[in-house]
Order: C-alpha cells, then sequence, then structure tokens
C-alpha cells in the first residue's frame, strides 16, 4: 500500500465551512461597528460647534450660521448644517456620507429633529 500524507477532501471542505461560518458572524459585527464610529464622529463635531458657538456668543453678543467664523471644523466624511441662527438660539445637523443616520443638536428655541432635549446631541436610529 501507499503512504500518502496530506489532507482528504473532506478534511478541506470542513475546514471552509468553519471558515465561512466565522465570516457570517465576523462581517456584521465589524459592519456595526464602522457605523458607531461614524456616529461618533458626528456626536463629536456637533458637541465642539456647540463650544465654538457659545464662546462666539460670548465674544459677539450672537451666534454665527458659519463655521469659518467660529473656527469649528469638520471631521472627515461629515458636513454639518448651522440652521435656525438667532440672537437667542441655534440648530445644526451632521450627516456622514457612509452612512444614512443623521445627528442633531439645539440650543434656545430652534429645535430640529432628531434633538428634543437643549443642549444634547441626538441621532437617528
Amino acid at each position: 500500500m501507499l503512504d500518502r500524507k496530506g489532507f482528504t477532501l473532506i478534511e478541506l471542505l470542513i475546514v471552509v465551512v468553519i471558515i465561512g461560518i466565522l465570516a457570517a458572524i465576523a462581517i456584521p459585527k465589524f459592519s456595526n461597528t464602522r457605523e458607531k464610529a461614524y456616529i461618533a464622529s458626528m456626536k463629536s463635531d456637533l458637541r465642539n460647534l456647540a463650544t465654538a458657538q457659545e464662546s462666539y456668543f460670548a465674544d459677539n453678543v450672537t451666534y454665527t450660521s458659519s463655521l469659518t467664523a467660529i473656527g469649528a471644523g469638520e471631521s472627515q466624511g461629515v458636513s454639518i448644517t448651522i440652521a435656525n441662527v438667532g440672537g437667542t438660539g441655534w440648530s445644526a445637523t451632521g450627516a456622514h456620507n457612509a452612512t444614512t443616520k443623521t445627528c442633531a443638536i439645539y440650543f434656545g428655541t430652534s429645535a430640529v429633529a432628531p434633538a428634543d432635549t437643549e443642549g444634547e446631541v441626538k441621532c437617528t436610529t
């Protein structure tokens, strides 16, 4: 008889199936983690905007709709839109180009969805 060394076809198929099962578990978890990171960058940018707006208000006794005027930047992929700017408040929304979820924050009476509490960043679910 021949003494052959190596793996049988059945053993190789079992390994491929196991790798497939592990990949099917890992890929959705990785995708979910990436979306959480995008949301975290939107929240961070909106919180930084709030700090910059209040600093600008302390100097000028008004709010602004210009990100450059207050020195607020946007993270990569994030776009911030400031709206409803007035003497008593402002609102802003944030979006990321890699997700459909949006976040918002407001101060004063300029509420914008999904934000429902003044000064607190809220995101769509």
